[in-house]
């Protein structure tokens, strides 16, 4: 009788299963379906029993229908962001210029510049292993990638025209960042984590800016939690920007947006 095959869906998923993954069928079928050959799935299942993020192990991460890909050391894109690329879409439906800040892999600015007719897409990260990333997700949209903190990563050709500012900033208080977990703790950033002892630094120093690159009636957006909420709202204002919340359908994502007053 021939001896089952050690990566089988069947043996993968019990591996997974007993390492605590929980849906260790899917992350056991979604590994072969990316896995070339016997051996590189075997590599594989060891990574993610060791406990290395899904997404590493793969190498790419579904977002709003876009495979992205990840490499170490670089923010992985979570699903509920989508909303965030959801708000901005319904809001400027007919975007021209897009900036994807802290940009991370570029998810963000490769759904919008896909769901888009041809924008102008530039995305900027400080870090310079998210920068490598990010540029070989939106290559296929023509989009440029910047290194550099913030606006000042940005060419002053967009200032003044962005239409969607979509700023998926820190916002994780610098005293809760233990408390994640250990795949977001252990294999991520801490600059794509940490937003200060509020969670809320970086969203105040985009907010502060944000009015000079917004064209008249562009939107800035940023995800946030639900009590931090409030105080994103109070910064957008104060900035100068028209703010306010929108929900997502299971409550779990919170996006701040801001929009330029028409001149």
């Amino acid at each position: 009788m021939p001896t089952p095959s050690s990566v089988s869906l069947p043996s993968v998923a019990a591996r997974l299963r007993a390492a605590g993954c929980v849906f260790a069928e899917d992350e056991a079928r979604l590994i072969l379906d990316t896995a070339r050959d016997d051996g590189e799935a075997t590599a594989m299942v060891e990574r993610r029993v060791a406990g290395l993020p899904l997404e590493l192990v793969l190498g790419w991460a579904e977002f709003h229908g876009l495979r992205i890909t990840v490499e170490p050391g670089v923010f992985v894109p979570r699903r509920r962001t989508e909303f965030l690329v959801d708000q901005a879409l319904a809001r400027v439906p007919h975007a021209s210029v897009v900036v994807d800040l802290c940009c991370g892999s570029g998810a963000v600015g490769a759904a919008l510049a896909a769901a888009l007719d041809g924008p102008e897409l530039h995305a900027a990260d400080i870090d310079p292993a998210a920068v490598r990333c990010a540029r070989r997700n939106v290559a296929a949209y023509g989009g440029h990638v910047h290194a550099g903190d913030l606006f000042a990563a940005l060419p002053d050709s967009v200032r003044g025209r962005v239409d969607i500012l979509a700023a998926n900033v820190p916002y994780v208080p610098t005293g809760e960042v233990p408390l994640l977990p250990a795949e977001a703790r252990d294999h991520e950033p801490l600059t794509a984590l940490d937003g200060g002892s509020d969670g809320l630094d970086v969203l105040r120093r985009v907010a502060a800016g944000a009015l000079r690159w917004l064209a008249p009636g562009g939107c800035l957006l940023v995800e946030t939690s639900r009590r931090q909420a409030p105080a994103a709202v109070e910064a957008f204002t104060r900035a100068g920007l028209v703010a306010d919340v929108a929900v997502g359908d299971e409550g779990y994502a919170h996006v701040v947006t801001g929009t330029r007053p028409a001149d």
